[in-house]
């Protein structure tokens, strides 16, 4: 099997592991610290850090990946996931936890978190051909997608099996945290057979700025990813105030629903939401990447608005179900859009950079989001903010980026 085909296997498997032990820790993740004493403020503080932190790792990982080797990053990428999760498993300690949330990998939302995408992104990007770009983008989102959901199902099931079982909840939400563990030893594996191909061709790296330049790895496309970088910080902060976990916590406390189903909402939610993706790549290239990414994105917002005035559980949940429908098409077009207004000796600082703004948006929202979720008359206000703040999101993209093309939509409409 030739390299970049064997690489592009390994580097959906490493997807499809990470986020399926993302997908297990979101359900239970609130339920654990709650279980531990924590205050809900606490919580949130703590879910704030824990982004926070991954965002300080992914600046320094991600900047160093193209010279220090993407091979060993990510390495060293799954071992903080291992770290954390063994650290989370074993102490009550606030301080403990804190310490771990900080300095090691933990994704509250269930979503991408560390170094991984950025790295990854730069690799299948070198990879394929700019024409299959978008098509590999939304099979890649796809698959994390699917595996959020099994992992969510998994989580909560586990969980609640366990208690049956007569596990208090607090060990059963360890054994979770400790399979996290585990899977982030299975991932550093899987990454350890990469082969020297995901590396950046060596006379791009010798180019490349000092790592800790005012750049970070940027030259010519520095003003598109800082104005990208911080349309991205909005999004992700609005995201912020709606991260899985505390969803999940929503559907319990609002409806009385346990592990199990909240697992089973996740896992029909992330389903639909990778379904939506593959609708990603035949979309971007009838009506463009931008136009994709904005109008899909839109409607998405509308029905979040919705959710919290829904009187029952399966109002609830059908109006989750028909945002989550649409609400991923949006996220491979916008990994192949900003792979492809840079240069290629840029793209894994772009995509750092990028990343790294959306994980400090997103780490701002739970501590405002916290102390609401733990009023229930309150509650339904992170969903607000979510959608109203998505949707201007929405608008200042298109005002920004609808006339910035990407080369291969320059090129279709040239004319021949």
């Amino acid at each position: 099997m030739p390299a970049n085909r064997a690489d592009v296997i390994r580097l959906f498997a490493t997807r499809g592991l990470r986020l399926f032990a993302y997908g297990a820790l979101s359900v239970v993740l609130v339920f654990h610290l709650t279980a531990l004493g924590l205050s809900e403020a606490r919580v949130g503080l703590l879910l704030t850090l824990t982004l926070l932190g991954d965002t300080a790792l992914s600046l320094l990982i991600t900047t160093r990946a193209d010279l220090a080797g993407r091979r060993r990053m990510l390495i060293v990428g799954a071992g903080l996931m291992v770290g954390a999760g063994l650290l989370f498993a074993v102490t009550q300690d606030f301080w403990l936890l804190l310490l771990a949330a900080t300095l090691g990998i933990v994704s509250p939302s269930g979503n991408e978190v560390g170094p991984f995408l950025a790295i990854e992104q730069a690799a299948l990007t070198q990879a394929v051909p700019a024409e299959r770009r978008t098509g590999t983008f939304a099979w890649y989102t796809l698959t994390g997608a699917f595996a959020t959901a099994a992992g969510a199902f998994a989580g909560g099931g586990a969980a609640e099996g366990l208690q049956q079982l007569g596990w208090t909840p607090l060990q059963s939400y360890r054994a979770v945290i400790v399979a996290y563990a585990l899977l982030g030893g299975a991932l550093a594996a899987v990454f350890a057979g990469l082969s020297p191909e995901v590396e950046a061709p060596a006379r791009q790296a010798v180019a490349r700025p000092p790592l800790l330049s005012p750049g970070l790895g940027l030259h010519r496309s520095r003003g598109v990813v800082m104005r990208l970088s911080g349309l991205f910080a909005l999004d992700a902060f609005a995201g912020g105030f709606i991260v899985q976990s505390f969803v999940a916590y929503w559907l319990h406390r609002r409806f009385g629903a346990g592990e199990a189903l909240v697992g089973a909402v996740f896992l029909g939610a992330n389903v639909l939401a990778g379904l939506s993706a593959l609708s990603a790549a035949w979309l971007a290239r009838r009506f463009g990447l931008v136009n994709t990414m904005v109008f899909t994105h839109l409607p998405s917002n509308l029905l979040l608005l919705l959710v919290p005035f829904m009187p029952t559980l399966g109002l609830a949940v059908a109006v989750l179900f028909a945002r989550f429908s649409i609400s991923q098409m949006d996220v491979p077009t916008r990994q192949s859009y900003t792979m492809a207004v840079v240069d290629p000796d840029e793209r894994a600082a772009a995509a750092g950079v990028t990343g790294i703004a959306r994980t400090v948006g997103a780490s701002l929202a739970p501590l405002l989001a916290g102390p609401l979720y733990a009023v229930p008359a309150l509650a339904g206000i992170p969903f607000l903010a979510c959608g109203g703040l998505k949707i201007a999101y929405d608008l200042l993209l298109w005002r920004a980026f609808s006339k910035v093309r990407p080369p291969e939509e320059l090129d279709r409409r040239e004319p021949s």
